[in-house]
């Protein structure tokens, strides 16, 4: 069976498609939206070989950022990435942007399941909860039920880690269990820099999931922080 992930080459993504690896055809979809975090494109490449996907596509939606204006501290330079959760970091409906041109390839492939990355960690993230999840699998099925009907398209299910209760450090277990020390050049960084800042709050959750993981943390960072 065909699987679409759509895949950051981020923690969170790329143990994912490890986790649905041997069980799906996976067709990986990385959006590049005028990201600070640029590097996650290179590395998502480099682990969409490694996963050995069917096929990657690498979709340039750059304008995204210009829509977002000075909204959004992942895309714009005016805004200071935060060390902890706050609503700038929220791109709006990010995912859902993510999960219709990702559905719209499964359509045309005949995949069966669109997965992306959220973990029960991700509640704050309204498009990443489970209740958007099963509502937007149903809007997009309802999009192409005529096409489901006459055979023409398969119905699809859109799937997180979430929907199966699984936090981000259940996540890095089977990662790592599946790929090792290799799980360790993932990108999980929001900043531009080239190593890990170490202080951003994507890069505090990182470290706080090798933690809980009981998986010793071999990612380099510029600052490293205590917990």
């Amino acid at each position: 069976m065909k699987a679409i992930i759509v895949f950051s080459g981020g923690l969170d993504s790329v143990c994912t498609g490890a986790y649905l690896r041997k069980r799906y055809d996976l067709y990986g979809i990385t959006f590049s939206y005028g990201q600070k975090a640029d590097q996650e494109v290179l590395i998502a490449r480099s682990f969409s070989k490694l996963l050995k996907f069917s096929e990657h596509e690498i979709i340039d939606i750059r304008f995204m950022k210009e829509l977002y204006e000075k909204t959004n501290a992942l895309t714009s330079s005016k805004i200071k990435i935060p060390s902890e959760f706050d609503y700038s970091i929220v791109a709006p409906i990010r995912n859902a942007i993510f999960l219709c041109i990702a559905s719209a390839w499964a359509f045309s492939k005949g995949a069966v399941l669109v997965a992306y990355g959220a973990h029960k960690g991700d509640e704050r993230y309204p498009d990443c909860r489970p209740s958007f999840t099963r509502l937007f699998t149903q809007a997009l099925n309802e999009g192409e039920i005529d096409g489901i009907k006459l055979g023409i398209r398969k119905r699809i299910k859109i799937w997180s880690p979430f929907m199966n209760n699984l936090s981000k450090s259940d996540l890095l277990r089977i990662g790592y269990k599946r790929l090792g020390n290799n799980i360790v050049k993932t990108w999980s960084c929001y900043s531009s820099a080239k190593i890990h800042c170490g202080k951003c709050e994507s890069c505090n959750n990182r470290k706080m999931a090798f933690r809980l993981a009981n998986i010793v943390d071999k990612t380099k960072y510029r600052l490293n922080l205590d917990f």
